[in-house]
Order: structure tokens, then C-alpha cells, then sequence
């Protein structure tokens, strides 16, 4: 009985430690037009006070990129790989022992999407993310995406 309640304990706080993650970043997104049947998708991340989200591309091994997963969709093309618009920070980390890029307060990846036609649908997935400050660094987290396209 110890064990099972200790194990039930463990996962409650491992669950815990995760949200915090969510905590610490706000995700906004929205589609904006740009050509016929061409949309920029915009999914921002507000970083709360003193953590940073690493990049996509953090400069070496340790924390984890921001990554974006999307859902196969008939309707939609993507076209190129996510960029990052915001004010990229490069610093040497101790803790992984090489420098790092990552941001602070805010950063804007936009996706290129190709409409199929003239189809309103959506794009989905789920973007993963680590938030670290000087003190500490939070447990990786994954949101999900989902963003009309179309109409």
C-alpha cells in the first residue's frame, strides 16, 4: 500500500512540475493572409518574467529546442521550415557547458501555408518547449495547435 500511494504521489508532482511550464508561456496564434491561398501562421510565445524558451536551433546538446509537430492536412501545404522573429539571445550556459540561444519576453514563429483551393480547414499539432531561468530550468512541456485557415 505504501508503494502504490508513493507512486501515486510521485506522478501528482511530476504532473505538477510540468504545468509549470504552461505557466511560464503564453501561446497566442493567428493566420494572416499574404498571397491567394497563401497564409503566414503566427504562434507566439510570451515568456513570463525572468525565464527564456530556447530556439529551435539552441546551438549544441542539453535543453530542449522548441519544436512543432503539425497534422497531416490534404488541404494545406507548408511551405519551408518554421521561422523565429524576435530578438535571439546567445549566452554560455554552465549547466550545459557550451553557449545557447533561446529568448526573452517574446518570439513570433511564423509558418508559410499553401491553401488547396479555396477551402477553409485548419492547421494542427502541437508545439514542445523548455523554459529555464537562472535558477532553474522546468520540464519540457507540449500544447497543442490548432489555427483556422481559409474562409
Amino acid at each position: 500500500m505504501k508503494k502504490i500511494f508513493l507512486f501515486a504521489v510521485g506522478v501528482m508532482m511530476m504532473q505538477l512540475a510540468i504545468s509549470q511550464s504552461n505557466k511560464q508561456v503564453a501561446w497566442t496564434y493567428n493566420a494572416k493572409k499574404v498571397a491567394d491561398n497563401t497564409y503566414e501562421v503566427h504562434m507566439v510565445a510570451t515568456i513570463n518574467g525572468d525565464y527564456h524558451l530556447y530556439a529551435q536551433d539552441v546551438g549544441g546538446d542539453g535543453p530542449i529546442p522548441t519544436s512543432f509537430t503539425f497534422t497531416k492536412n490534404p488541404l494545406l501545404q507548408l511551405d519551408g521550415k518554421v521561422k523565429e522573429v524576435g530578438k535571439t539571445v546567445k549566452k554560455f550556459e554552465s549547466a550545459w557547458n557550451h553557449d545557447v540561444r533561446y529568448y526573452e519576453k517574446n518570439v513570433d514563429f511564423v509558418q508559410l501555408v499553401k491553401l488547396k483551393g479555396n477551402a477553409k480547414t485548419n492547421l494542427s499539432g502541437k508545439v514542445e518547449f523548455m523554459v529555464c531561468n537562472e535558477q532553474k530550468c522546468l520540464p519540457p512541456s507540449d500544447v497543442e495547435i490548432k489555427i483556422n485557415i481559409g474562409g
